[in-house]
């Protein structure tokens, strides 16, 4: 009897303790946190989310997973709920991602603001406000797969195709072009060396050319300073190009002078001797038709018809 009396006394201690150490673990888990609950839907895969996930507002603890379960409204999609602190600045900016811990592949709801305000979806069945939610990286990337694996296909047998023997030769042909003209820029940054050694004398030389330059044209413009001077010389009053204009008037009047008196008597002159000159060739010729005349005199000359002693010829 004594033994099971033990016995019972034994069994209620280890409930009492059992009892105080569940109180225990309530108190010391009890939340007193007032929180708001949202929904989201979404078409991805939510692999690695479960019930009671954390859920973090730009890395911050604010909350937690509180049901997944199918969206009665648009079949295959994924409806998530979650309870979020009252404090946790939600703005109309705001939108939900899956988040992932490190490589354990457990996801989190990541919250974060947009640049602008997003779309907000409108409630479902439940009543309870609905945020946007975005696809992660890794659901971009697997949905973004097959497309990806085609074209990394695609460019391996484009890459083969390049690799042709013809393709081959055609690149081995490349590199020697490549290589000659390696060779060529070579040579020619040896005589841009050269070149460039060959500058400080050229730049002498071209320093001594205008040096030249310049002295020859101080020459030229004394020479044209006392040109100058010369056709002022000669172009003020009294100088030699005012004589040589009263010369040249002189010139003209004595010209002027002698058309207008002395070339008419001039004229006149050459009639007169002219003149006289034919009377003396009249007078030789007529000496020369009868001489005696200088001696007895031009005598009596033939009547004419109509004077006294006129005889016709015809009657001679």
């Amino acid at each position: 009897m004594e033994n099971k009396s033990h016995a019972m006394a034994a069994g209620i201690f280890v409930l009492v303790v059992a009892a105080l150490l569940a109180g225990l673990a309530v108190w010391l888990t009890r939340d007193n946190r007032q929180y708001q609950l949202y929904e989201m839907s979404t078409k991805d895969g939510v692999s690695g989310l479960q019930p009671q996930a954390t859920v973090r507002y730009k890395g911050v603890p604010v909350g937690k997973v509180v049901r997944i379960g199918f969206d009665p409204q648009l079949p295959g999609n994924v409806l998530i709920r979650i309870a979020v602190g009252e404090d946790t600045p939600v703005t109309p900016a705001t939108y939900a991602m899956l988040g992932y811990q490190g490589v354990t592949g457990l996801a989190h709801i990541q919250l974060d603001d947009d640049s602008k305000p997003q779309e907000v979806p409108k409630p479902g069945p439940s009543g309870l406000p609905r945020l946007p939610m975005k696809s992660s990286p890794l659901n971009i990337l697997a949905d973004q797969g097959p497309v990806l694996l085609e074209r990394v296909d695609e460019i391996s047998r484009r890459i083969v195709t390049m690799l042709d023997d013809d393709n081959q030769r055609r690149v081995s042909q490349a590199l020697d072009n490549i290589g000659a003209a390696a060779a060529g820029v070579q040579q020619l940054s040896a005589s841009l060396d050269k070149t460039a050694r060959q500058l400080p004398q050229l730049a002498t030389d071209a320093q001594q050319t205008m040096q030249a330059l310049t002295k020859a044209g101080n020459a030229a413009s004394g020479a044209a300073s006392e040109l100058q001077t010369t056709v002022r010389q000669v172009n003020a009053p009294g100088g030699p190009l005012a004589s040589i204009s009263q010369g040249t008037q002189a010139l003209a009047a004595a010209a002027e002078s002698l058309g207008r008196s002395t070339v008419p008597r001039a004229n006149r002159a050459a009639d007169d001797v002219s003149r006289a000159a034919r009377q003396m060739g009249s007078a030789a010729s007529r000496f020369s038709d009868n001489p005696q005349a200088v001696i007895y005199g031009p005598g009596a000359g033939m009547p004419g018809p109509g004077e006294p002693g006129f005889v016709a010829p015809g009657a001679r």
